[in-house]
């Protein structure tokens, strides 16, 4: 699932951040870190929407929500990967075109990182 502009960047302040976080300091975080001027309406509504795709979760938190990715960077990069090449017939020539196109120092890490999981 394809993310937007700003659900990015969301996102990226909710995996930076490694806990969960309410709107109002992912909106503090947009605004002091990034520079952003967002109206905290716009960001709840964001993080509402990408809870409602199964992105982030809730947690409820008293009277407030917190908010956490469900999935880490990686992880969800993998996913949205596999989606793009499940969308075509010619998978193994999309992969090793994209593989191809990889520098060497990152499939070797992508190799050591394999190996280390199992």
């Amino acid at each position: 699932m394809a993310l937007g502009d700003l659900e990015r960047e969301i996102m990226t302040v909710l995996w930076e951040t490694y806990l969960p976080m309410t709107v109002r300091e992912v909106h503090q975080e947009l605004a002091r870190e990034r520079h952003r001027d967002l109206a905290y309406t716009t960001v709840m509504t964001v993080l509402d929407r990408l809870a409602k795709k199964g992105v982030v979760r809730q947690i409820k938190d008293g009277r407030a929500y917190k908010y956490a990715p469900m999935q880490s960077r990686a992880e969800m990069t993998a996913a949205l990967m596999m989606d793009a090449l499940s969308g075509t017939p010619d998978q193994d020539a999309a992969l090793a075109h994209f593989v191809g196109r990889l520098p060497p120092e990152a499939l070797r890490a992508a190799l050591e990182a394999i190996q280390r999981q199992g």
